[in-house]
């Protein structure tokens, strides 16, 4: 509310409202529900776990902001459901989970909204993406058609809410560093448990066990498998074939813990050697990644680590012959993106990419996560790359803590050096 306060700059004497949507359950078919998955937004003010849920926070009358009182409106307590969907908390169990002030059932919100309409009212609410559709339809476009004729426009608040996850609390520091451990080890199980030939899908589960196996509550996202020239293929994620002797694997995978995840990457071979030239590949992209990592600090934007890494994946594939050295300036940036063409790293916290709508362009602040993930890919059809390197993807992706000093490497434990890669490769079981 104390950003509302900075928003309504000029508002004096008007009443403010913010309303978030919980999600609602999916379903994968007919009656059979995927696991639930709160709206992260929604999560982080009130820590609501449950769905069909709206959460309000309300402007007290006669009192400045960011003075507020909170409210739930949860389904009710409904014995029949129960048996088949596990408990509900109703209104009681909402308070005491969550600490809000007041907890209704989800019917009574349409007394509140009656009392919204007002142009003493600002409401503060993302209509242009409805988190639950039925929730909205039922009571809060009726609400967003009023407020348009009446000039009072219903203000946009996902941007706010944003800003307020993007700088880490103690608190989701340390829930990330555990995700950052957790996911890390599974890594090297994973690598240990490498053999050739390999299935993807055997790497797959044994990476996903591994996580949950340690305390992770599910993936943070669907992993990428990718062995061989599927590397090249950024988002790859069918992850079912057969990964071949000599062949590397690209792994992009990530956990869930207590809300907060992580996202890391690792390319190694299957049978435990690197060839000479994935190797040099491996090393080139691993020494870019070190210096992405060095320039990790507040003032520093994502934007900038972004272009360094643009300037040191020419420089490196130029000493590898994959770009003419007489290449021109003009043409030198639009040849690195065709093999590297992702950003260097995204925003991380309860959100794989995190507060989306957050420029990158912004300079990184003590308490800001984020990933830095720079990758050389080489299809296998390039004819203009040595054929030595043809196939071959490697993408090396670590978590960053920014600090006062140096920047905090959260997947620190995750090996990455070509030789602890080849001793734990190479371990015998």
């Amino acid at each position: 509310m104390a950003l509302i306060q900075k928003e309504a700059n000029g508002w004096d004497g008007l009443d403010h409202t913010v309303i978030l949507l919980s999600n609602p359950t999916y379903y994968m078919s007919n009656d059979i529900p995927y696991v639930f998955h709160q709206d992260t937004n929604f999560l982080y003010l009130c820590g609501f776990q449950e769905p069909d849920s709206i959460l309000v926070l309300q402007s007290i009358p006669g009192k400045a902001l960011p003075s507020h009182k909170s409210m739930l409106f949860v389904p009710r307590r409904d014995p029949s459901r129960e048996l088949w969907d596990g408990p509900r908390s109703g209104t009681d169990g909402a308070i005491a989970l969550t600490g809000v002030d007041e907890a209704y059932t989800i019917e009574e919100f349409r007394h509140l909204v009656a009392k919204l309409k007002g142009e003493s009212n600002i409401v503060w609410y993302d209509l242009a993406k409805p988190v639950h559709a039925e929730l909205h339809s039922d009571y809060l476009q009726p609400l967003t058609e009023i407020k348009a004729r009446n000039k009072n426009h219903i203000q946009h608040i996902r941007h706010l809410v944003q800003n307020l996850r993007l700088i880490k609390s103690p608190a989701e520091i340390e829930r990330m560093k555990i995700a950052g451990r957790v996911t890390a080890e599974a890594f090297t199980e994973t690598m240990f448990a490498s053999k050739s030939p390999v299935d993807e899908a055997f790497l797959y589960a044994k990476f996903e066990f591994e996580c949950r196996a340690r305390g992770a509550d599910i993936l943070a996202y669907p992993p990428v498998v990718a062995g061989g020239n599927r590397s090249n293929t950024l988002h790859y994620v069918k992850n079912n074939q057969l990964i071949k002797d000599g062949e590397l694997v690209l792994l992009d995978g990530g956990c869930e813990s207590a809300c907060y995840v992580s996202d890391i990457t690792r390319t190694w071979p299957v049978n435990g050697r690197f060839t000479k030239p994935q190797a040099e590949l491996y090393q080139a992209v691993l020494d870019i990644q070190k210096s992405c990592l060095s320039l990790c600090s507040p003032g520093i934007s994502l934007e900038n680590v972004y272009s360094l890494m643009l300037s040191l994946i020419g420089q490196k594939l130029k000493d590898l012959g994959v770009l003419k050295s007489s290449i021109t300036e003009s043409h030198f940036f639009k040849a690195v993106r065709k093999y590297c063409p992702h950003h260097v790293g995204h925003y991380l916290g309860m959100d794989v990419h995190d507060t989306p709508d957050i420029s990158r362009s912004l300079p990184l602040q003590p308490g800001m996560v984020i990933t830095i993930e720079p990758g050389i890919y080489i299809p296998e059809d390039d004819m203009g790359a040595p054929e030595r390197f043809r196939g071959i993807g490697v993408r090396i992706e670590d978590d960053v803590l920014i600090t006062e000093g140096a920047p905090l490497i959260l997947s620190a434990d995750c090996p990455k050096e070509i030789y602890d890669i080849e001793q734990i490769c190479g371990r015998k079981s």
